[in-house]
């Protein structure tokens, strides 16, 4: 089992923080507000712990579970703390009224976040395309949820994808970390699936193979 670090106290922290305590990997959440941290813990139960926000993470895996618009602050806060760590960016750079996106034209979140994390740390895109109440469930029927993820380190993406299988879910490998433009693109696709089409927001992006 792995050692989890998350920053961030919201919705996907509850959801993934739930899944890898239940897989029994060991969570710890980190977040300005320190209250709802220590509430987050308390809810999760065994195996999970709150870190101190801005403290070097307990975890070799730290996934980014806070908004795009205050992710680039925190990378640039944790600093070197973050030195030789893989992290998992979750953020989608979208605008409030979904309009567009909050990132220069020839960028994208990711590679905004790896302009600003240490150079030996690792990007992995992933998580971003479900809805957190979605991902909590883990699974429709007998249908895992696809987790698609992008990154340019073979080896980081192994072991984010042993992370992905170990909580139930289904890995999907998108390729280069580029490719997280193209999830975050995905993740309004998704916002638009729901506004014009499903006019709801319980259900999830994935691949069908037939037969």
């Amino acid at each position: 089992m792995s050692n989890i670090s998350i920053i961030g106290a919201g919705g996907m922290t509850a959801a993934v923080g739930g899944l890898a305590v239940k897989a029994g990997h060991t969570v710890e959440v980190m977040s300005r507000d320190a209250a709802k941290a220590r509430a987050l813990v308390e809810q999760l139960g065994t195996g999970a712990t709150t870190g101190t926000f801005g403290a070097a993470p307990t975890g070799d895996i730290v996934i980014l579970a806070v908004p795009y618009i205050a992710v680039l602050d925190v990378v640039k806060q944790y600093g070197g703390k973050l030195a030789g760590k893989l992290l998992v960016d979750i953020t989608n750079p979208i605008k409030s009224d979904f309009t567009g996106f909050l990132t220069p034209e020839d960028s994208f979140g990711a590679q905004e976040i790896a302009k600003v994390a240490p150079a030996d740390a690792d990007i992995v895109k992933a998580f971003n395309t479900l809805p957190s109440h979605v991902l909590a469930v883990g699974s429709f029927e007998r249908y895992s949820l696809d987790v698609f993820l992008a990154g340019d380190d073979a080896q980081a993406k192994t072991r984010v994808s042993a992370f992905i299988g170990s909580l139930g879910l289904r890995p999907m490998d998108a390729g280069p970390l580029f490719m997280a433009r193209t999830l975050e693109h995905a993740c309004m696709l998704w916002l638009g699936l729901m506004t014009h089409s499903v006019k709801h927001a319980h259900f999830s992006l994935g691949v069908s193979l037939p037969g």
